[in-house]
Protein backbone atom coordinates (compact mmCIF):
# COMPACT_ATOMS: atom_id res chain seq x y z
CA UNK A 1 0.00 0.00 0.00
CA UNK A 2 2.69 2.42 0.93
CA UNK A 3 6.24 1.72 -0.15
CA UNK A 4 8.87 4.67 1.22
CA UNK A 5 12.73 3.78 -0.43
CA UNK A 6 15.92 5.37 0.69
CA UNK A 7 13.68 8.60 0.69
CA UNK A 8 15.67 11.84 1.99
CA UNK A 9 14.93 15.45 2.38
CA UNK A 10 17.44 18.30 2.50
CA UNK A 11 17.06 22.00 3.15
CA UNK A 12 20.27 23.86 2.87
CA UNK A 13 22.86 21.88 4.25
CA UNK A 14 20.37 20.67 6.91
CA UNK A 15 19.11 17.11 6.37
CA UNK A 16 15.93 16.81 7.91
CA UNK A 17 15.63 12.74 6.82
CA UNK A 18 18.01 10.67 5.99
CA UNK A 19 17.63 7.48 3.73
CA UNK A 20 14.44 6.60 5.38
CA UNK A 21 12.37 3.05 4.08
CA UNK A 22 9.69 1.08 5.05
CA UNK A 23 6.38 -0.89 3.48
CA UNK A 24 3.40 -0.48 4.71
CA UNK A 25 0.67 -3.77 3.95
CA UNK A 26 -2.86 -4.02 3.79
CA UNK A 27 -4.76 -4.40 7.18
CA UNK A 28 -1.63 -2.35 9.09
CA UNK A 29 -2.09 0.92 11.30
CA UNK A 30 1.78 2.09 10.66
CA UNK A 31 3.10 4.65 13.16
CA UNK A 32 5.96 7.03 12.71
CA UNK A 33 7.34 8.47 16.32
CA UNK A 34 9.60 10.55 17.24
CA UNK A 35 10.65 13.96 19.10
CA UNK A 36 9.78 17.29 17.35
CA UNK A 37 12.07 17.94 14.47
CA UNK A 38 12.47 13.99 13.86
CA UNK A 39 11.30 14.18 10.52
CA UNK A 40 7.72 12.85 10.72
CA UNK A 41 5.64 15.48 9.22
CA UNK A 42 8.10 15.91 6.49
CA UNK A 43 7.91 12.41 5.62
CA UNK A 44 4.00 12.68 5.71
CA UNK A 45 4.40 15.59 3.53
CA UNK A 46 6.37 14.14 0.73
CA UNK A 47 3.80 11.01 0.70
CA UNK A 48 1.45 13.48 0.38
CA UNK A 49 2.99 15.26 -2.74
CA UNK A 50 3.80 18.71 -0.42
CA UNK A 51 7.03 18.10 -0.38
CA UNK A 52 9.97 16.56 -2.96
CA UNK A 53 12.47 14.29 -2.15
CA UNK A 54 15.69 15.03 -2.09
CA UNK A 55 16.71 11.23 -3.44
CA UNK A 56 14.51 8.24 -2.97
CA UNK A 57 11.16 7.71 -3.87
CA UNK A 58 7.51 7.19 -2.14
CA UNK A 59 4.89 5.16 -3.67
CA UNK A 60 1.32 4.66 -2.69
CA UNK A 61 -0.70 1.78 -3.98
CA UNK A 62 1.95 1.19 -6.22
CA UNK A 63 1.75 5.09 -7.79
CA UNK A 64 5.11 7.32 -7.68
CA UNK A 65 4.00 10.63 -5.51
CA UNK A 66 5.99 12.93 -7.65
CA UNK A 67 6.19 11.10 -11.23
CA UNK A 68 1.99 9.72 -11.09
CA UNK A 69 0.83 12.22 -8.87
CA UNK A 70 -3.22 12.52 -9.96
CA UNK A 71 -3.19 8.52 -9.73
CA UNK A 72 -1.42 8.14 -6.05
CA UNK A 73 -3.40 11.05 -4.83
CA UNK A 74 -7.15 9.19 -5.62
CA UNK A 75 -6.00 6.59 -3.26
CA UNK A 76 -5.59 8.12 -0.23
CA UNK A 77 -7.27 10.84 2.36
CA UNK A 78 -5.08 12.75 4.04
CA UNK A 79 -5.51 14.43 7.84
CA UNK A 80 -3.27 17.38 8.63
CA UNK A 81 -2.49 18.41 11.97
CA UNK A 82 -4.15 21.34 11.58
CA UNK A 83 -7.25 21.39 9.66
CA UNK A 84 -7.51 24.49 6.83
CA UNK A 85 -10.68 24.74 5.22
CA UNK A 86 -12.98 26.87 3.36
CA UNK A 87 -14.46 29.07 5.79
CA UNK A 88 -17.03 30.31 3.59
CA UNK A 89 -18.12 27.19 3.15
CA UNK A 90 -20.85 25.18 5.28
CA UNK A 91 -19.88 21.91 6.83
CA UNK A 92 -22.16 19.56 3.93
CA UNK A 93 -21.18 22.40 1.21
CA UNK A 94 -17.61 21.06 1.98
CA UNK A 95 -18.12 17.93 2.33
CA UNK A 96 -20.60 17.78 -0.86
CA UNK A 97 -17.63 19.21 -3.19
CA UNK A 98 -14.91 16.27 -1.74
CA UNK A 99 -18.16 13.84 -2.16
CA UNK A 100 -18.21 15.30 -6.14
CA UNK A 101 -14.33 15.09 -6.16
CA UNK A 102 -14.13 11.71 -5.51
CA UNK A 103 -17.38 10.44 -7.29
CA UNK A 104 -18.72 8.84 -4.01
CA UNK A 105 -22.17 7.76 -4.17
CA UNK A 106 -25.33 8.54 -1.91
CA UNK A 107 -23.37 11.65 -1.26
CA UNK A 108 -26.29 12.80 0.88
CA UNK A 109 -26.96 10.08 2.94
CA UNK A 110 -23.04 9.35 3.26
CA UNK A 111 -23.04 12.58 4.88
CA UNK A 112 -25.69 12.76 7.12
CA UNK A 113 -24.12 9.51 8.34
CA UNK A 114 -20.74 10.79 9.25
CA UNK A 115 -22.40 13.97 10.46
CA UNK A 116 -24.45 12.27 12.74
CA UNK A 117 -21.82 10.30 13.58
CA UNK A 118 -19.68 12.67 14.86
CA UNK A 119 -22.66 14.42 16.56
CA UNK A 120 -22.41 17.47 13.88
CA UNK A 121 -25.86 16.84 12.64
CA UNK A 122 -27.23 20.50 14.14
CA UNK A 123 -24.32 22.10 12.64
CA UNK A 124 -23.92 20.37 9.02
CA UNK A 125 -25.05 24.32 7.59
CA UNK A 126 -23.69 26.51 9.71
CA UNK A 127 -20.21 28.40 8.04
CA UNK A 128 -17.32 26.85 9.13
CA UNK A 129 -15.54 29.73 10.48
CA UNK A 130 -17.68 29.47 13.15
CA UNK A 131 -16.76 26.24 14.42
CA UNK A 132 -14.08 25.03 17.34
CA UNK A 133 -11.21 23.81 16.20
CA UNK A 134 -11.96 20.36 17.24
CA UNK A 135 -15.12 20.53 15.05
CA UNK A 136 -13.04 21.81 12.13
CA UNK A 137 -11.04 18.72 12.28
CA UNK A 138 -13.68 15.89 12.51
CA UNK A 139 -14.97 17.71 9.26
CA UNK A 140 -11.32 16.96 8.31
CA UNK A 141 -11.01 13.65 9.32
CA UNK A 142 -15.01 12.80 7.78
CA UNK A 143 -13.67 14.39 4.48
CA UNK A 144 -10.99 11.89 4.29
CA UNK A 145 -13.03 8.96 5.19
CA UNK A 146 -15.91 9.74 2.74
CA UNK A 147 -14.11 8.47 -0.29
CA UNK A 148 -13.52 5.31 1.92
CA UNK A 149 -9.88 5.39 0.51
CA UNK A 150 -7.10 2.40 0.24
CA UNK A 151 -4.87 4.24 2.04
CA UNK A 152 -5.71 6.67 5.05
CA UNK A 153 -2.31 9.19 5.84
CA UNK A 154 -2.78 10.90 9.03
CA UNK A 155 -0.94 13.46 10.60
CA UNK A 156 -1.56 13.75 14.92
CA UNK A 157 -5.05 12.69 14.58
CA UNK A 158 -6.11 13.28 17.96
CA UNK A 159 -5.96 17.22 18.05
CA UNK A 160 -8.55 18.96 19.69
CA UNK A 161 -10.66 15.99 20.15
CA UNK A 162 -12.56 15.49 22.82
CA UNK A 163 -12.10 12.03 24.38
CA UNK A 164 -15.58 10.73 22.77
CA UNK A 165 -14.30 12.10 19.49
CA UNK A 166 -10.83 10.23 19.77
CA UNK A 167 -12.08 6.82 20.94
CA UNK A 168 -14.47 7.20 17.85
CA UNK A 169 -11.30 7.82 15.62
CA UNK A 170 -9.46 5.30 17.28
CA UNK A 171 -11.63 2.51 16.04
CA UNK A 172 -12.37 3.80 13.07
CA UNK A 173 -8.63 3.94 11.93
CA UNK A 174 -9.01 0.12 13.33
CA UNK A 175 -11.93 -0.90 11.05
CA UNK A 176 -10.23 0.68 8.08
CA UNK A 177 -7.66 -1.62 7.76
CA UNK A 178 -9.30 -4.68 9.26
CA UNK A 179 -10.70 -4.27 6.00
CA UNK A 180 -8.08 -4.64 4.06
CA UNK A 181 -6.71 -1.44 4.14
CA UNK A 182 -3.87 0.74 5.12
CA UNK A 183 -3.65 3.27 7.81
CA UNK A 184 -0.24 5.63 8.92
CA UNK A 185 -0.32 8.15 11.29
CA UNK A 186 2.22 10.25 13.76
CA UNK A 187 1.43 10.85 16.88
CA UNK A 188 3.34 12.28 19.92
CA UNK A 189 1.05 10.43 22.29
CA UNK A 190 2.75 6.94 22.98
CA UNK A 191 0.11 5.48 24.36
CA UNK A 192 -2.01 5.98 21.48
CA UNK A 193 0.37 4.37 19.54
CA UNK A 194 0.95 1.05 21.69
CA UNK A 195 -2.56 0.68 21.36
CA UNK A 196 -3.31 1.42 17.81
CA UNK A 197 -0.17 0.26 15.67
CA UNK A 198 0.19 -2.77 14.01
CA UNK A 199 4.40 -1.66 13.30
CA UNK A 200 6.18 1.50 14.31
CA UNK A 201 9.29 3.47 12.91
CA UNK A 202 11.04 5.85 15.62
CA UNK A 203 13.12 8.40 14.37
CA UNK A 204 15.45 10.81 15.41
CA UNK A 205 16.50 13.71 13.48
CA UNK A 206 15.96 11.98 10.59
CA UNK A 207 17.15 8.52 11.17
CA UNK A 208 15.70 5.58 12.25
CA UNK A 209 16.62 4.53 15.22
CA UNK A 210 14.22 1.32 15.76
CA UNK A 211 11.81 -0.84 13.31
CA UNK A 212 8.98 -3.60 13.77
CA UNK A 213 6.20 -4.87 16.18
CA UNK A 214 6.20 -3.78 19.58
CA UNK A 215 7.82 -7.50 20.04
CA UNK A 216 10.44 -6.48 17.20
CA UNK A 217 11.18 -3.42 19.22
CA UNK A 218 11.33 -4.74 22.51
CA UNK A 219 13.61 -7.33 21.51
CA UNK A 220 15.90 -4.59 19.79
CA UNK A 221 15.81 -2.36 22.91
CA UNK A 222 16.53 -5.69 25.63
CA UNK A 223 13.31 -4.54 26.97
CA UNK A 224 11.26 -7.55 26.98
CA UNK A 225 11.29 -8.45 29.91
CA UNK A 226 9.30 -5.71 32.18
CA UNK A 227 5.50 -5.85 32.65
CA UNK A 228 2.69 -8.40 32.07
CA UNK A 229 3.22 -8.18 28.17
CA UNK A 230 6.06 -6.81 28.05
CA UNK A 231 7.74 -3.35 28.54
CA UNK A 232 5.72 -0.51 27.11
CA UNK A 233 6.26 1.78 24.23
CA UNK A 234 7.68 4.48 26.39
CA UNK A 235 9.96 2.63 27.51
CA UNK A 236 11.23 1.50 24.59
CA UNK A 237 10.95 4.86 22.80
CA UNK A 238 13.12 6.25 25.63
CA UNK A 239 15.67 3.47 25.42
CA UNK A 240 15.96 3.47 21.72
CA UNK A 241 16.78 7.85 22.77
CA UNK A 242 19.29 6.92 25.20
CA UNK A 243 21.60 4.63 22.91
CA UNK A 244 21.24 6.80 20.46
CA UNK A 245 22.68 9.87 22.44
CA UNK A 246 25.66 7.22 23.73
CA UNK A 247 27.12 6.32 20.37
CA UNK A 248 26.77 9.94 19.48
CA UNK A 249 28.96 10.74 22.54
CA UNK A 250 31.23 7.92 21.86
CA UNK A 251 31.30 9.54 17.94
CA UNK A 252 31.96 12.89 19.27
CA UNK A 253 34.75 11.39 21.56
CA UNK A 254 36.66 9.14 19.30
CA UNK A 255 36.39 12.22 16.49
CA UNK A 256 37.83 14.70 19.20
CA UNK A 257 40.51 11.68 19.90
CA UNK A 258 41.58 11.53 16.08
CA UNK A 259 42.05 15.50 15.80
Amino acid sequence: MIEVSHYTKRYGTHEAVSDLSFTVTPGQIFGLLGSNGAGKTTTIRALVGLTRPTAGTVRVQGFDVWQQPMQAKATFGYIPDRPYLYGKLTARELLRFVAQLYRVPNVEGEIDRWLEFFRLSDFGNELIETFSHGMRQKVVIISALLPDPPVLIVDEPMVGLDPHAARQVRELFRDHADRGRTVLLTTHSLPLAEAVCDRLVVLDRGRVLGQGSMDELRAQTGTAAGGVHGDSLERIFFRLIEEEQAEEAARREQNAGQG
